[in-house]
């Protein structure tokens, strides 16, 4: 596929930035977008498995690794700054960092693993937007476009998830943020809800899953480069277009009707 935003001033190729690189979605979303011509940072904890992202690409000299933990400013501002560093702009975030987060009632979630969800999930989030925007608006041509791997439980939660679910329908409020400050701006926020694609994250799910009725029961997966496939899309779109929320989830797992 060809991307429907490149540009003249830009021979090397549009610049992207996928947080959570290192592993499941983070490394098939920067794979995807790599075959598809671009040159991808990818941001994570962990140097090595960032490492294995890039040489797993189809062009390992196309894939920046930034060590960065996204929850920290400090970080995340001297992430995009090697970025803007080597190649000049940025004009796509891929916001995909995320952790699931402590299980339970909410009573029997500790302050520390609710705060370090909502560090991760929504800050990690807002301050790689923080940044990306920045960038955006500095750059010639100005614009870009950043997505946001929100969740299903952005919609409806799973019993024991107050955690993650309140980090992700803050996130869905701050997608809409965004996608509202960017427009003077030629910056496009939108968001993807994810059901079930089978990374590490999942893996669990074939051996069963709480339901809201109580039971426990086994739920379906489907191939995560369908998750690449997406972002791809929304990524290629022109500036005048935007997929403001796009779900995509197993066909059959118990979303609708959930609750």
């Amino acid at each position: 596929m060809t991307s429907a935003m490149s540009n003249d001033l830009d021979p090397g190729g549009r610049v992207a930035v996928v947080t959570g690189g290192g592993s499941g979605l983070g490394r098939v979303v920067a794979h995807a977008l790599v075959a598809d011509g671009y040159r991808v940072a990818v941001l994570g904890r962990t140097r090595d498995t960032l490492e294995e992202t890039a040489t797993g690409s189809a062009r390992p000299d196309r894939v920046l690794v930034a060590p960065a933990d996204v929850s920290t400013a400090a970080d995340v501002d001297t992430a995009f700054q090697r970025v803007r560093d080597t190649w000049g702009r940025v004009d796509v975030l891929v916001n995909n960092a995320g952790t699931f987060g402590p299980n339970g009632d909410p009573d029997e979630i500790e302050p520390e693993d609710w705060s370090r969800t909502i560090g991760v999930n929504l800050t990690g989030t807002f301050l790689c937007a923080r940044a990306a925007f920045a960038a955006m608006k500095a750059q010639r041509p100005q614009g870009g476009r950043i997505i946001n791997n929100g969740s299903i439980s952005a919609y409806a939660p799973r019993p024991g998830s107050a955690a993650y679910t309140a980090s992700k329908h803050a996130v869905a409020g701050l997608t809409k943020s965004l996608s509202l400050d960017g427009r003077p701006y030629g910056i496009a926020c939108g968001q993807i809800d994810i059901g079930n694609a089978a990374t590490e994250m999942t893996s669990a799910m074939g051996g069963g899953v709480r339901q809201a009725d109580g039971s426990v029961r086994p739920e379906p997966t489907f191939d995560p480069v369908h998750v690449g496939e997406a972002v791809l899309h929304m990524a290629n779109l022109p500036p005048d277009v935007n997929v403001q929320s796009m779900t995509i989830l197993a066909t059959t797992m118990p979303f609708i009707g959930r609750g």
